[in-house]
């Protein structure tokens, strides 16, 4: 069985925008060691060696999608569509689609990959996530667990 990658992706500075790095962060020692968190920041291509050899990718960040702050979506790349490189201004503007389209190229067999995405209230200058999406976190939480088929035994 190939490994599994979490990876969080977002500004950890940049309040709601963070989502992916604060649920690593909430994740790290509660996962079985076979699987890798990677707290992806703003990385870009960065990030194509934590990806490479992964049979099972979860991507958590916050994405846009016009819901409710806070609301949680699930995602596949294909439901995002292709991202240009000419539509970035410079290494750092490169979005994880981007990331996504070089994986596959470099790997023969493309990993599973999943999208959770949370509905940002406030990308906005400070570290804290706003109420409504610290609220959505540990449904989050549940969500990555589920995509990587790890049961919480109590």
């Amino acid at each position: 069985m190939g490994k599994k990658v979490v990876l969080g992706i977002g500004n950890l500075l940049m309040k709601d925008d963070g989502i992916g790095v604060h649920a690593i962060r909430a994740l790290e020692g509660h996962l079985p060691k076979d699987v890798e968190l990677v707290d992806g920041g703003t990385a870009g291509c960065d990030l194509l060696p934590y990806m490479t050899g992964a049979e099972r990718i979860v991507i958590i960040d916050a994405i846009k999608g016009g819901g409710e702050p806070g609301a949680i979506y699930r995602l596949t790349p294909q439901d995002c569509g292709e991202q240009s490189i000419e539509d970035t201004l410079s290494l750092h503007d490169i979005g994880i689609m981007v990331v996504l389209q070089d994986l596959a190229l470099l790997e023969e067999n493309t990993p599973s990959v999943v999208i959770i995405g949370v509905e940002p209230k406030e990308i906005d200058l400070g570290m804290e996530l706003t109420p409504d999406v610290e609220g959505s976190l540990p449904r989050v939480l549940e969500l990555v667990k589920s995509e990587i088929g790890f049961i919480d035994r109590v």
